[in-house]
Formats: structure tokens, C-alpha cells, sequence
């Protein structure tokens, strides 16, 4: 079912923080009409969740595995989660 709502915790690895990665994450989330958030871990990764329609999703999770011009992404762990209450797109820290 295209519109099914799904939401995903994603954890990013790579050259992911310092290179504008969370904010063009939250432009591409907004873009995609995603709601969720997204932020800097202290191991130098990068975490997010994301809900939406499956499709959007998709979309993002696709986007995440390669990034920015500036990024480099070594490798995505994603994980399927019960769909919560989010609002907008936020970048959390």
C-alpha cells in the first residue's frame, strides 16, 4: 500500500557531521512532506527518524545513503518503528 504510514530510526556512519548533512537532511524530509527529526550523535555519526507515506520514506532513506556533495556516507542502519506523534521536521542538535 503506497500510502501506509511508516516511520524509521536511522543511524548514519561516515564523514556526516561539519558538512551541512542535517540540514539538507531536513530540507530534503520537508521536501518529501516527512516529519521526524534529525541530529548529531557523539560518535560522529549522524541519527534520525522519519514518518511518513512509504514512498516518501523510501525516498529519504535512499537520499541518506548517499548524502551531500560535501558528505561522505560510509554506511546507513535502519530499523522499522511503531509510527508516533511528530511535528514538522526538526533538527534536534
Amino acid at each position: 500500500m503506497q500510502n501506509e504510514l511508516k516511520h524509521y530510526a536511522i543511524r548514519i556512519y561516515g564523514r556526516v557531521q561539519g558538512v551541512g548533512f542535517r540540514y539538507a537532511a531536513r530540507n530534503r524530509a520537508r521536501e518529501l512532506g516527512l516529519k521526524g527529526w534529525v541530529e548529531n550523535l557523539p560518535d560522529g555519526s549522524v541519527g534520525a527518524a522519519v514518518q511518513g507515506d512509504a514512498a516518501a520514506c523510501n525516498a529519504f532513506l535512499q537520499w541518506c545513503s548517499r548524502g551531500t556533495g560535501y558528505s561522505w556516507v560510509e554506511r546507513t542502519e535502519v530499523t522499522e518503528k511503531v509510527p508516533e506523534e511528530f511535528h514538522g521536521f526538526q533538527i534536534r542538535r
